[in-house]
């Protein structure tokens, strides 16, 4: 089917969105899941062929983002039935008060409408950006990158089906079946049909969307993540920490992409980073991490050295930049000049410094003693996540429910007028 006709019926979808209720909503995310996996031999044979034609031509950390399995399409299910237990945002009061004119005026949650979402190699944001959307009342088009095309088809087909069960139009989630920038294009000029673009990728394709969009948009995603191992740092700590947020998914966008450390415990620590993330890595057959190294660093540790942009790339990989830097006021202006604004932390025992990082770092998230890859939304109690935002209008951060939602204001009288 046609772009144009896709986003078409979506918009025309919106009045079936309207006079759900909570139950009905949570009824129809209820078979969503169940399909989904009723449906999982399906949805593994079609991303079977993804992956097979994806290999060899992107990463293997990103062919990891690609790949489906049972126990992960199990995790799909499970993130839907969580949105089912998460408070419905639409109807909301958010503010209730009586004008000086005797305007009773209440401010209520709504719905956003028809919420479009471009992403890449990940097939599960299939599932979380559906299940979003239809618990707070928006129509979802999803536009899945060439990679995970299958995959996302099979998924969106079980869901539909879901939908279809519980007596719902299918077109309250719909999904291009072009995936061409010229797709992509029609989706970010539907003014007037599509109420919210949220892109959701590398830098390219929201510096795209951002640019060349005439209906609202999100700016996700992108993460070059700066981890802060201060003077007073418990080391130890530090390292498991650095560990989990470089290694243990490094293909997200809060893993961690820079490590800055203090000056005055470079020539103790650095080594035991390279120890760890390097040789240790090696020895137990793992993916060593690359170390790209600033001068300073180098002089204390092998690894290759760092490039001028090597502090401003999120890479996604087993890599990671590393510089040293002399206290907690450099750290920062070191952030503030190469952050995507996503993620930080500082690795601290030092209150003052913990607070002085956390006052001044601009970004959506700022961690102190813990690593970044907690910024997700199920682990911050969302249920899952459309996206993380690193702007500051109209969401910021990782983006759930009532984030999917804008308010309108409700005035009632008795006849009044303005003098």
């Amino acid at each position: 089917m046609k772009t144009s006709e896709i986003i078409r019926r979506s918009a025309e979808a919106k009045k079936h969105l309207a006079h759900l209720g909570s139950e009905e909503k949570n009824n129809a995310l209820l078979a969503m899941a169940k399909a989904i996996e009723e449906q999982a031999e399906n949805i593994l044979k079609e991303n079977a062929a993804d992956m097979d034609a994806a290999r060899g031509k992107i990463s293997d950390v990103k062919l990891d983002r690609l790949l489906l399995t049972e126990e992960r399409i199990h995790g799909m299910a499970e993130g839907i039935r969580d949105v089912v237990h998460l408070p419905d945002p639409v109807g909301r009061i958010l503010a209730e008060r009586t004008t000086a004119d005797g305007l009773e005026l209440k401010k209520v949650a709504v719905p956003l409408g028809v919420i479009a979402i471009i992403y890449e190699s990940r097939p599960n944001v299939t599932s979380d950006a559906a299940a979003l959307c239809l618990k707070s009342g928006n129509v979802c088009i999803l536009r899945s990158g060439k990679e995970a095309f299958r995959s996302s088809h099979a998924i969106v087909n079980a869901m539909r089906s879901g939908l279809k069960q519980q007596g719902l139009p299918e077109e309250l989630i719909s999904i291009l079946d072009d995936t061409s920038h010229d797709s992509a294009m029609e989706l970010m000029r539907a003014k007037g049909q599509v109420d919210l673009l949220i892109p959701r990728g590398g830098a390219g394709l929201i510096r795209n969307c951002v640019e060349n969009a005439s209906v609202p948009c999100i700016e996700t995603g992108t993460g070059i993540c700066t981890v802060y191992v201060d003077e007073t740092a418990d080391q130890d700590k530090a390292l498991r920490i650095i560990e989990n947020a470089k290694t243990q998914r490094p293909s997200v966008c809060n893993a961690e992409e820079i490590c800055l450390v203090n000056r005055a415990i470079a020539r103790e620590f650095l080594p035991k980073l390279k120890k760890l993330l390097v040789d240790e890595r090696i020895a137990a057959g793992k993916v060593p991490v690359e170390l790209r190294l600033s001068e300073e660093a180098a002089g204390i540790i092998d690894g290759t050295p760092a490039s001028p942009t090597d502090f401003d790339t999120e890479f996604l990989d087993y890599i990671l930049a590393v510089k040293v830097v002399k206290d907690v006021e450099e750290a920062v202006e070191h952030i503030a000049l190469h952050s995507t604004h996503h993620s930080e932390a500082i690795l601290t025992e030092t209150p003052e410094n913990a607070a002085y990082f956390a006052d001044n770092v601009d970004s959506a998230a700022v961690y102190i003693n813990a690593s970044t890859r907690f910024t997700d939304g199920g682990m911050f109690g969302l249920g899952c996540e459309m996206g993380i935002s690193t702007q500051k209008l109209h969401a910021r951060g990782p983006m759930g429910l009532e984030e999917l939602t804008t308010y309108r204001y409700i005035l009632t009288g008795d006849g009044q007028i303005r003098k």
